[in-house]
């Protein structure tokens, strides 16, 4: 996994994961700490996330209420919109362009 970006916008690449979980919370609370408007989640390059990848986004979101901000995910993959949707999250987090189950495409 990697994250690269400032406090406005991060893009992240390759596995959200057990293994990079703790990585990424760090470079996702520093964002939101250090920053002011919304963070901008760039997911395009994002291969996969596991539970607790979803629970860093999910994290991370309950923080950026708590400063003030909101965290805006970007380019989320059409799989993983698949488990925002059957897990409603979709109705909770910021998702640029939004997403209606209708519009997912069936695998």
């Amino acid at each position: 996994m990697h994250i690269r970006g400032d406090h406005a916008e991060l893009a992240v690449g390759g596995r959200l994961d057990v293994r990079s979980a703790a990585d990424a919370r760090t470079v996702l609370h520093t964002a939101l700490d250090d920053g002011h408007g919304d963070l901008v989640l760039d997911l395009t390059g994002l291969d996969s996330w596991d539970a607790t990848g979803l629970g860093v986004i999910m994290g991370a979101h309950r923080r950026a209420g708590r400063t003030g901000r909101r965290l805006v995910l970007r380019g989320v993959p059409d799989r993983m919109q698949r488990l925002l949707v059957a897990t409603r999250l979709h109705r909770i987090l910021a998702i640029e362009g939004g997403l209606e189950a209708e519009s997912l495409p069936r695998v």
